[in-house]
């Protein structure tokens, strides 16, 4: 029993939920440069061209009575424009291309690696880390561009009484840094943790005795996951339409 449980323990857990995120390059085996083509790549590329599928290829005929591709592709446009316009005003509305852009290739992604055996590549920190940086960088510029140093406006709050301005300015400099790390770990943590748990629940189901229970947990944290797809695609946005609107009208 002992060399059994030794022969266990070097062996390593059976579950491992975590083995479907490790990057692998698409060509060979070694070490994973800048350069190196990996199934991130791959999969990037392939929501990429869904997304030129849809929203190019599919409405390219602009028809009276529109196909099913071309009723998505209107309808993904009409919610990204009336979300852009109602949160960051009608100023907000020149931004409108960048901000579809970001959420139609979120939405692909997450339901691409929803896909058995493929890739989810927003459950990498790397990805996700770099759209936020983008929106980060972009709005804070844009807000410079736009304002100068009154930019600056955003931390300084008016309406507090002037013995708590100094405090309040740097509690919100605090949280306009914090603001990429939130954004970019709410969308990777969610995608990673619900495909996590699916294969921790799959993992159960070649067991007769327990296989029932496991096939509906993987059921019903698929379909979960098929509304965080969504979902978490439209808080990344509708975030993005908030810092936005705070590079437009900085004044509190």
């Amino acid at each position: 029993m002992a060399a059994e449980a030794e022969m266990m323990e070097a062996s390593g857990p059976a579950i491992d939920p975590m083995h479907q995120f490790t990057l692998k390059p698409l060509f060979g085996e070694g070490p994973i440069h800048w350069y190196t083509p990996t199934n991130a790549t791959l999969w990037m590329g392939i929501a990429v061209l869904g997304v030129i599928a849809l929203l190019v290829l599919g409405t390219r005929r602009r028809a009276i009575v529109p196909s099913h591709t071309q009723s998505v592709a209107e309808l993904a446009y009409g919610f990204v424009y009336q979300m852009v316009k109602d949160v960051a005003g009608k100023e907000g509305v020149k931004y409108f291309p960048y901000i579809m852009t970001l959420f139609i290739f979120i939405v692909f992604a997450n339901f691409l690696g929803l896909i058995p055996l493929s890739f989810s590549v927003t459950s990498q920190i790397a990805v996700t880390v770099m759209l936020a940086l983008l929106v980060f960088v972009s709005v804070t510029l844009l807000g410079f561009y736009k304002h100068g140093l009154k930019f600056l406006g955003l931390f300084w709050v008016t309406q507090a009484p002037l013995a708590l301005r100094p405090i309040l300015a740097i509690i919100e400099v605090i949280s306009y840094f914090v603001r990429p790390v939130s954004h970019s770990i709410r969308l990777a943590g969610n995608v990673m943790a619900g495909h996590a748990v699916i294969e921790v629940f799959a993992s159960f189901a070649a067991s007769a005795l327990i296989a029932p229970i496991a096939l509906v947990g993987i059921v019903a944290m698929f379909g979960m996951d098929v509304l965080v797809a969504f979902i978490q695609a439209y808080v990344f946005t509708i975030l993005t339409c908030v810092y936005l609107k705070d590079a437009l009208h900085p004044s509190h």
